[in-house]
């Protein structure tokens, strides 16, 4: 088991006293520029009134000058690339004598890689039966069905309900709509509504809780129960168009039923490849991981636990919540031996990568973000001009590099049926 002391490191430094001397003067120079004082022109003020007033600012000015040159030059001497933001302290800092400080932080991680070429993975070309395909047109003409009001009568499993829903208790902000289409004992039905609305007729309204598990997607509501009123307006069945040429035409470019089959069943060969490819990397990444036992920087950790936490609390911002909310104690928790393991795995494929001398190049940089202005619908100069702001760009082409890592590591791998 690695070890985290092998990359926690702490050098005493020494800045000479002459050097310290001489940001002192170029500190007190500087203000004596900016500040304006009580019966001297600018700039005129004696340097030995300076310094007495503005003391802490010289010794602020003196540090930041001199604290991470003398840190880096001297890690860059013991050959240490810190990781994050050292911690400086036993400061001595005395006009006339050597400026004293002591310095903890992490470094890179020394990865040695073992033979990462011919790893062995489960994995078999996917396949696409008629079966597959008949399902995938079923699931279409669903998709294209048209929801028909029926004659009064209660209320039936494979229904739609067109409801008015108005909450009692237990939601804030409270909820109420007016034209509501809710499946009776569909996927996406909620049990408690099915078992409520089962047997209503239009017209009629019932009084009834409803228990929102903890991972419900609208986190308002998540792990709460709410007291609804519910007034049954209509009652709907779904028609099915049929299977047949004009479908197929009414689809797309399709001349006839047997083209679009033909086309599912591309489109779904194309998927299962993606998803098998998808699995087998993560075998992969498993692997390395394995195969490699280091220790990884605390700082990256937690600049990645920071990343997820800014994403929620935007995502949080969009749904209506208060971001303020955001428990990071356990947010931080439940993520954190996840992100442990896929900053280890990205350490592993940037060392793979340099070794291999695989980058990303600008013709796929370009293409990237010439695909995200078509899905934004933006120019791509404003897109670019956005990334570039945001690092977007750099991510991108980390990204594609780890991309193309993947598929090297994937190309060289030793393939195996899936049992």
């Amino acid at each position: 088991m690695a070890d985290p002391s092998e990359i926690r490191k702490k050098l005493e430094i020494a800045v000479p006293a002459a050097e310290v001397s001489e940001a002192a003067e170029r500190a007190v120079a500087g203000l004596q520029k900016k500040v304006h004082l009580r019966g001297f022109r600018p700039g005129k003020a004696p340097a030995s009134l300076i310094q007495r007033l503005y003391a802490d600012e010289i010794r602020r000015e003196v540090l930041n000058e001199l604290v991470p040159k003398y840190l880096f030059q001297r890690a860059e001497q013991e050959g240490f690339v810190i990781v994050g933001s050292p911690e400086i302290r036993d400061v001595h800092f005395q006009p006339g004598e050597p400026l004293r400080f002591t310095a903890e932080f992490e470094i890179q991680p020394e990865i040695e890689l073992a033979d990462y070429k011919g790893i062995p993975i489960a994995y078999q070309e996917p396949e696409v039966t008629d079966e597959d395909v008949a399902r995938r047109l079923e699931q279409l003409r669903r998709e294209k069905a048209e929801l028909v009001t029926v004659e009064p009568r209660p209320l039936a499993a494979g229904d739609f309900a067109l409801v008015a829903i108005e909450s009692l208790a237990g939601a804030d902000p409270p909820i109420r709509q007016e034209d509501l289409s809710l499946e009776i004992a569909g996927e996406d039905t909620l049990p408690a509504f099915t078992e409520n609305l089962l047997g209503l007729s239009p017209g009629e309204e019932k009084e009834f809780d409803v228990h929102y598990p903890e991972d419900y997607g609208q986190r308002r509501l998540a792990g709460k129960t709410v007291r609804f009123r519910v007034r049954v307006k209509a009652v709907r069945r779904r028609e099915l168009p049929e299977l047949n040429d004009e479908f197929a035409r009414d689809l797309g470019d399709y001349m006839n039923l047997e083209e679009l089959r033909e086309a599912v069943r591309r489109s779904l060969l194309v998927e299962r490849q993606l998803e098998a490819r998808r699995e087998a990397e993560q075998r992969l990444v498993d692997k390395l991981i394995q195969m490699h036992d280091f220790p990884v920087p605390q700082a990256y950790v937690e600049r990645q636990l920071e990343l997820e936490a800014a994403r929620s609390m935007q995502l949080m911002e969009s749904q209506g919540l208060d971001p303020a909310r955001l428990d990071w104690q356990k947010f931080a928790e439940t993520r954190r031996d996840r992100v442990l393991r896929d900053v280890k795995a990205s350490l592993i494929l940037e060392k793979i990568a340099d070794r291999e001398g695989i980058y990303a190049t600008q013709d796929e940089v370009d293409r990237e973000v010439q695909r995200i202005a078509r899905q934004e619908r933006q120019p791509v100069a404003a897109v670019r001009m956005r990334l570039e702001k945001q690092d977007g760009l750099r991510r991108i082409a980390h990204r594609i590099r780890t991309q193309k890592t993947l598929d090297f590591l994937f190309e060289h791998a030793t393939k195996r049926p899936v049992e």
